[in-house]
């Protein structure tokens, strides 16, 4: 109870002080909230303060206050047209090798077929004595090859031995590519096309066209402040190399550091390539905000946090509350006082609580749209356009043949 005591004597003897400053230190650009501190102005700062060596040797810090995580917020995607479904299934190392297999088994059919021509043409004479060679159309090679891949078909254009072997390797072999894709196809084709801008820390630091957006006075800015020294000093460490990297990235883009949440998510629009970072709280209430200002749900918190967060209060250095208060704060959170404050202050709307958006949440089955399928949809207007195209080649050539026999036939007739 003395805790109670004490706020209740602090709360009647006390008053609030509302100021507009947002930095803890001050800046070369004016006073911070710490300077209310050390001008004895007030005697607690009840803001979030990230507890540092460097800020407990000037204030005292009570226990932590919050426990949270840094996350990200980012532009809910829009559903974008599924193109590249029909090669999904397979990496580009299978399609090259399905490709040098095609050119492979095509060529050893061809040298197959003409040598065993040649092995029997002089078995076979006419009636004059002469021998006999008989061409086979290298067109069904072709058409065995592909029909076999396709799904068509096809009779063996050979019954030799030597020929059939190959065909039946083939076969085999298209088999399980036809089987492995179509059995694959599915699944990308029913794939949700909303692709989140980033899933976690690492794809902002793979990408180069993704910024990064932080609060002056947050977390991330405050510890790779904290963190430069250490960074120069271990720099084959895998932590400072990550934070190196975001740095590197927040240096690259003039407005990474913003003076107010409120700046930093006027850049997260549906076009553009920023994500903003901070405290999971923080971010629900700017999602609370949007909701509330546009009925929709704009924005959402990525998949993956990036590190934990703590804040506590600070006081002037070698203030006599600083124990009592840290005392009650351990009991609220014994109770469960704060977490029971922070869902009954901050209520999230359920249609939009920040995570990825469930579209079988009432196991309802959504058919496939357009976009699901714009891949095989683009796959079969390019074999139109191309079969087109060969129709009028045909016919281009065939007109101009019958001209030039037109003109072969007419000297004779004179």
């Amino acid at each position: 109870m003395t805790f109670w005591w004490h706020l209740i004597y602090l709360l009647t003897r006390y008053e609030m002080i509302r100021v507009t400053d947002y930095r803890l230190e001050p800046s070369e650009k004016g006073r911070g909230l710490f300077n209310y501190l050390w001008d004895q102005q007030c005697d607690l700062v009840a803001q979030d303060v990230l507890p540092t060596f460097q800020r407990n040797k000037v204030v005292d810090l009570t226990a932590i206050w919050v426990f949270d995580n840094i996350a990200f917020v980012i532009p809910v995607p829009d559903e974008t047209a599924n193109i590249d479904a029909v090669v999904k299934p397979f990496q580009w190392p299978i399609w090259v090798g399905i490709g040098v297999s095609i050119v492979c088994v095509i060529v050893v059919l061809s040298l197959i077929e003409r040598y065993l021509e040649y092995q029997t043409a002089g078995q076979l004479t006419d009636d004059s004595g002469l021998r006999v060679v008989t061409k086979t159309i290298t067109g069904k090679q072709y058409l065995y090859v592909f029909g076999n891949l396709l799904s068509q078909g096809g009779c063996c254009p050979s019954h030799r031995l030597p020929f059939r072997l190959v065909a039946g390797v083939w076969s085999l072999a298209a088999f399980f590519f036809v089987q492995a894709y179509t059995s694959l196809l599915f699944t990308y084709v029913v794939t949700p096309i909303n692709h989140p801008l980033i899933n976690s820390i690492y794809d902002i630091v793979d990408s180069s066209d993704i910024n990064l957006l932080v609060r002056e006075s947050g977390m991330i800015n405050t510890l790779l402040l904290a963190s430069n020294y250490l960074m120069v000093q271990q720099s084959n460490n895998q932590t400072s190399r990550l934070f190196g990297a975001i740095r590197k990235n927040l240096d690259s883009y003039p407005n990474s550091r913003c003076a107010l949440i409120s700046d930093c998510m006027k850049l997260i629009t549906p076009e553009s390539k920023n994500v903003y970072a901070d405290a999971t709280v923080f971010l629900k209430d700017e999602i609370r905000k949007d909701f509330q200002k546009t009925r929709k749900c704009n924005l959402q918190i990525a998949k993956e946090r990036f590190i934990g967060a703590a804040s506590s209060f600070a006081l002037v250095k070698n203030s006599p509350h600083t124990k009592s208060i840290s005392q009650g704060i351990l009991e609220l959170h014994q109770i469960g006082l704060v977490d029971f404050w922070d869902t009954w202050f901050r209520p999230m709307p359920p249609q939009c609580n920040g995570k990825p958006p469930n579209v079988n949440k009432k196991n309802k089955v959504m058919p496939l749209s357009l976009k699901n399928l714009t891949g095989a949809f683009l796959v079969l207007l390019v074999g139109m356009s191309l079969s087109i195209l060969a129709f009028l080649g045909e016919k281009i050539v065939s007109i101009r043949q019958r001209r030039l026999a037109v003109v072969t036939i007419e000297p004779h007739y004179q």
